[in-house]
């Protein structure tokens, strides 16, 4: 069974006129900018419209939100790692003051809304595109990476202070083995801390390469997967505590929603979409039940309707962009109060 991981991760938390504009700066980018992933299903979703104002909780290199710009409607864009949100800023540069470029993170949307005049006190549609970006992925020197050598860094952040060094090279084994488990689902995970703390009694661990050889001899192999890859999303998912802020930013759309607004959310691996489904069943239903009740009751947390089931890529497009191979897309409306 899993158990809870004993170590503290402070995370650092440090619009144009209105109208359609069809070109952006985006050629400057070259082949650093990603494909955005069931972008046909959200645009249907949300409709995009001159006077609609959108939140990109996970802008990335924004490629959800240059399509909301070229459909008229404003775009709040929020992105943790500078370098990403730099990128972003220089593609959707074209569409003026109708984008709002802001370094933050998506937990902490709340605090953000307070301190930037760009967001209004309620917006008509959010998006969260959870994950790490193939991008992000590629740069050996960012240490996410098990096919390049880099750094074992991991962080989204770089004004973080933990990297995936640090756990790797400081936690007990049994914490380490937590770690691989619950983060990561690796049914070798005591093997794997096992190898990793033998090891690093010789000498610690400083690069992706170094950390994939040692898990791959201490590791299972299951099937085409390479025996580090649920390692790697382990020690990433804890560097930037990836699940325990997804609840803290999904409960910002009920406040920061307008009644009508609309939420997506986009998950890569089941641990974010078991998160996702289960604050919506939470937040979709209108009684409660208790064993110890002698009725049902009303729900307070009643604030959205389900308009779809789980979204998936279509063979086409899972076929042409293998990330969207993997995505998971769920809908919300937020009721009115």
């Amino acid at each position: 069974m899993p158990r809870s991981t004993r170590w503290q991760n402070p995370s650092d938390f440090s619009i144009q006129p209105e109208g359609i504009v069809k070109t952006t700066s985006n050629q400057a980018l070259g082949d650093a900018c990603h494909v955005p992933v069931l972008l046909q299903e959200i645009l249907e979703f949300f409709q995009p419209e001159p006077r609609m104002c959108i939140i990109d909780g996970t802008l990335g290199f924004g490629g959800h939100s240059e399509r909301f710009l070229q459909a008229g409607a404003r775009v709040i864009g929020v992105d943790q790692d500078p370098e990403a949100l730099e990128r972003a800023i220089e593609r959707l540069s074209g569409f003026g003051h109708q984008f709002q470029g802001i370094r933050g993170n998506a937990a902490s949307l709340d605090l953000l809304a307070k301190s930037h005049e760009a967001f209004p006190q309620q917006v008509d549609a959010m998006l969260f595109d959870l994950g790490v970006s193939s991008w992000q992925l590629d740069q050996a020197e960012r240490g996410f990476s098990f096919q390049e050598d880099g750094p074992l860094d991991m962080r989204m952040d770089p004004d973080q202070t933990t990297t995936a060094a640090d756990l790797v090279n400081q936690l007990s084994e049994e914490a380490l083995a937590d770690v691989l488990w619950t983060y990561g689902e690796e049914r070798g995970s005591r093997g794997i801390a096992k190898a990793l703390v033998a090891r690093r009694q010789e000498r610690s661990f400083e690069t992706t390469l170094d950390l994939a050889n040692v898990i791959s001899r201490g590791g299972r192999r299951s099937g085409k997967i390479h025996p580090a890859t649920r390692s790697f999303q382990a020690l990433r998912i804890a560097v930037n505590r990836e699940l325990d802020v997804l609840p803290e930013m999904l409960s910002h759309a009920v406040s920061l929603l307008k009644p009508g607004g609309k939420l997506a959310v986009i998950s890569f691996h089941s641990l974010e979409d078991r998160i996702v489904k289960r604050f919506l069943r939470a937040h979709s239903q209108a009684m409660v039940d208790d064993p110890t009740w002698p009725e049902p009751r009303l729900n307070p947390d009643y604030h959205f309707d389900l308009p779809a089931k789980l979204i998936q890529a279509t063979p086409e497009e899972a076929s042409q962009n293998p990330r969207a191979r993997s995505a998971k897309l769920r809908f919300a409306i937020r009721r009115a109060t």
